[in-house]
């Protein structure tokens, strides 16, 4: 009789019977250990990274570890093995972050061990935040498990690019206001501008420097008129070894039009190994300067603003009138944040191209519905076709992603926008 008590508790109190035994209970054992693991991660960070790395590490890893405690009582209950399971997940996801403290691009083994089952259990764990609230309440329903579903088809979509091509018509309207999305329209003509446009492809743990080679090489092999980046080539992983960059863009040289780029805010953390990268592919990197370039449809006038956090309606002003436009020339603005499309003065940009947010990254794109994480919680445009005044942006889904573990219901985006002046306008 004794024996059959100590297995019950051993069983944790559950009502149906398993050989395997049960974890410890999260209090005393399993979760102390891994808080006390985030620590040693966290003090690592501040002394051989920054304090500020170790600060976002730190608030990551309560939230994630807080998630995972409840999350981990819902597989514990549901059957004891997926609890060591779930440890062990737990162990990849710390192990992936300790390897931040030194970053370089790893190579696919320890991807597919690591890097990706680190991404899907973080973004499973939550998206599964209000579950674990629940099992704090003694709450643990059957399907527990739908973030971590949900979290396997975004590990799909992080890995992959939906190819298509968009038309886009330019000076159709003569104003829109206020700030909103916008219909491409139906003044098209036989001959339209035809843009490959990168951007956000964040070289790391879901963008390798030979999946990226095989964007560029299918862009190059499209003939476009011009290649346009917009910024954010790289992660913590790829910044220190400027070689993965320049192999990354390096069918770029065998491209006979102009490359024409600009930067985003992360490129400013690794600023000389981007300029080196596209230096040694060609490209015209504009910082807050602008360029003319001959096409086949008629010369284009490119500017390209650099990347600002603040006074970005100033910036943009004093931008744009040290570069007034040229008579007969279609103006396009590079522009990595369209956050900042809204400061852009009416009649100053034929067409703005963006990226920065990689479509919302979560959202409704997959299902036809335009609603994203990014549209519900701020005003910034997030994916699309937008227009304001007679000025009109485009925001690419991206290539990459960085930030939340994995995309979800936004996949990311390449292929060809044509631009198509409308009758009107010409």
């Amino acid at each position: 009789m004794a024996g059959s008590e100590s297995g019950a508790r051993a069983r944790g109190g559950l009502d149906h019977v398993s050989s395997v035994p049960l974890p410890p209970a999260p209090p005393t054992y399993v979760f102390a250990l891994g808080l006390a693991l985030s620590g040693v991660l966290v003090v690592a960070a501040s002394r051989l990274r920054s304090r500020m790395f170790a600060r976002f590490r730190a608030v990551l890893w309560t939230i994630l570890g807080l998630c995972a405690w409840g999350m981990y009582s819902h597989a514990r209950h549901a059957d004891p093995r997926l609890g060591w399971g779930f440890i062990g997940l737990h162990g990849i996801a710390l192990v992936g972050s300790l390897a931040l403290v030194r970053p370089r691009m790893k190579p696919l083994p320890y991807r597919w061990l690591i890097s990706w089952p680190e991404a899907w259990y973080g973004a499973g764990t939550l998206l599964s935040f209000p579950l674990a609230i629940g099992a704090a309440f003694g709450w643990h329903p059957g399907w527990w498990w739908i973030g971590y579903a949900f979290a396997a088809v975004g590990l799909g979509q992080a890995l992959t690019s939906r190819r298509r091509d968009v038309d886009l018509v330019v000076g159709d309207v003569p104003s829109v206001e206020p700030l909103g999305r916008h219909p491409h329209g139906d003044h098209r003509i036989d001959r339209p501008l035809r843009i490959a446009q990168i951007t956000d492809p964040h070289l790391g743990p879901f963008m390798s420097q030979a999946r990226l080679r095989r964007i560029v090489t299918r862009a190059v092999a499209r003939a476009p008129d011009l290649i346009l980046l917009t910024g954010d080539f790289l992660t913590m992983e790829s910044q220190s070894d400027p070689s993965v960059l320049k192999g990354a863009l390096e069918p770029m040289r065998d491209f006979s039009g102009p490359v024409v780029a600009c930067f985003g805010n992360h490129d400013h953390e690794a600023p000389d190994t981007v300029k080196a990268a596209l230096a040694h592919v060609g490209a015209v990197l504009l910082i807050d300067d602008a360029q003319t370039f001959d096409t086949d449809v008629g010369p284009v006038q490119i500017v390209g603003a650099d990347f600002r956090w603040r006074d970005r309606e100033a910036h943009l002003q004093r931008l744009l009138e040290a570069h007034p436009r040229r008579a007969g020339h279609l103006r396009i603005l590079l522009l990595h944040d369209p956050g900042a499309f809204r400061h852009v003065p009416a009649g100053e940009a034929d067409l703005v191209l963006s990226g920065h947010t990689h479509g919302g990254q979560v959202g409704l794109v997959s299902l036809g519905l335009p609603g994203t994480a990014v549209s519900l919680f701020t005003r910034s445009p997030d994916h699309g076709f937008w227009a304001q005044y007679d000025n009109r942006l485009y925001v690419h889904r991206g290539t990459g992603h960085y930030g939340f573990p994995i995309r979800l219901g936004v996949p990311a985006e390449e292929g060809l926008i044509r631009v198509h002046v409308a009758t009107t306008a010409a």
